[in-house]
């Protein structure tokens, strides 16, 4: 998986393996097909909640695998996300 992260403020040097990391731990917890809400991959990946939208955003796009990422509205703002089981797969 290409780790090429971007954007204006963007340092590879500083940035990199923090992003790469949070992002992996993301991937991850997602991976396991169950619902979870931003602060509950926060506090896994001990990252912000703003930092895990982003990560959770990145694994949306092509270059960081394109995932199928669902939300589901829970109540008063609060979503949960995850990876959708892929087609073939048994759902728990």
């Amino acid at each position: 998986m290409d780790q090429n992260f971007d954007g204006k403020t963007f340092n590879e040097a500083r940035d990199g393996e923090r992003l790469g990391k949070q992002l992996e731990t993301v991937k991850k917890t997602m991976l396991d097909g169950q619902w979870h809400t931003l602060q509950e991959l926060s506090e896994i990946a001990r990252a912000s909640v703003a930092a895990v939208s982003a990560r959770v955003r990145d694994l949306r796009k092509a270059k960081f695998g394109g995932y199928n990422v669902e939300r589901l509205y829970v109540r008063k703002g609060l979503w949960m996300y995850r990876i959708a089981p892929s087609a073939g797969s048994v759902a728990a």
